[in-house]
């Protein structure tokens, strides 16, 4: 029995040491490091934008914010008019060009893009004193081609009327004589080179007209905008397209030829819906939907 007994212990011992060997410490699985998020990329350097002084607004609020947004970019303006603008984007001496009139076919031919990024309407304004408060654009073409020369022949008090516009090359000159087909026939007193020149000079005639930007306008004293068959220049007739005398305003870019990424990602920035409160604040009418 005793021999028994120690075989069995021997037995058991043995089988215990075996179960010993056979384990082994789990250890923990290793936790994965957590990956670190890629970084945005820091915009930096310059945007230069060229051309259109009626688009100088809205140019402004958007330049503002996106620099705001991107403190290592500047985004400058240079308001030369709509045709050297075209022309700058043309041959790659700004960003971006800025027309305030639609690319013709043959500017399009020659591989520039214009992107439409607000509506504008063109203001037909006189002296705040004046009488007359509507015309027809027909009207509007008989006083700026000669046709008609005193306001008694539409509704104010006789005076000879001063026809007050911009310049040859202008982008609110273009959009206004082909709008009231007008073009090369306009018979001018005063051909001055800024937005704010022409309403200046309506400003200190009492029988002068003229035609600016509605963004630009909007709030001026001593002068008055007036309605065009009846319909107000202002933002919903604009975009509904009721009021007759709107041009839009246009990026004008190269084809083939890629922005810097500061210079596109202005450019995505302009014509996107976060910049629509800034472009209607501006007092043009955003497009983007």
């Amino acid at each position: 029995m005793k021999k028994l007994f120690s075989i069995l212990l021997t037995l058991s011992l043995s089988a215990a040491l075996l179960a010993g060997c056979g384990s082994k410490e789990e250890t923990p699985a290793e936790t994965p490091a957590e990956e670190t998020p890629a970084q945005e990329e820091t915009l930096s350097g310059s945007v230069s934008t060229n051309g259109s002084t009626s688009m100088e607004k809205v140019i402004g609020v958007l330049s503002e914010q996106f620099m705001a947004d991107n403190s290592g970019v500047s985004v400058t303006y240079d308001p030369t008019g709509s045709g050297t603008g075209i022309e700058a984007a043309k041959n790659g001496t700004c960003d971006i060009g800025l027309s305030s009139r639609a690319l013709k076919d043959e500017e399009t031919s020659a591989g520039l893009v214009g992107t439409t990024v607000a509506l504008d309407g063109i203001a037909v304004i006189v002296n705040a004193d004046s009488k007359v408060s509507d015309l027809t654009v027909e009207q509007i073409a008989q006083i700026f081609t000669g046709a008609v020369t005193d306001w008694s022949e539409v509704g104010g008090d006789a005076g000879t009327i001063s026809c007050i516009g911009r310049e040859a090359g202008s982008g609110t000159r273009d959009g206004f004589e082909t709008i009231t087909d007008t073009k090369d026939t306009c018979v001018l007193a005063q051909e001055l080179t800024s937005t704010g020149a022409v309403i200046e000079a309506v400003k200190g005639n009492p029988n002068a007209i003229g035609y600016a930007s509605l963004s630009a306008v909007e709030g001026q004293e001593g002068i008055k905008a007036l309605t065009v068959g009846g319909v107000a220049c202002a933002e919903e007739t604009v975009l509904d397209g009721t009021y007759a005398i709107q041009r839009p305003f246009v990026l004008v870019t190269k084809d083939g030829t890629a922005l810097s990424a500061q210079a596109q990602a202005f450019f995505d920035f302009a014509t996107s819906s976060a910049a629509n409160d800034l472009i209607r604040a501006a007092g043009a009418v955003p497009v983007a939907e």
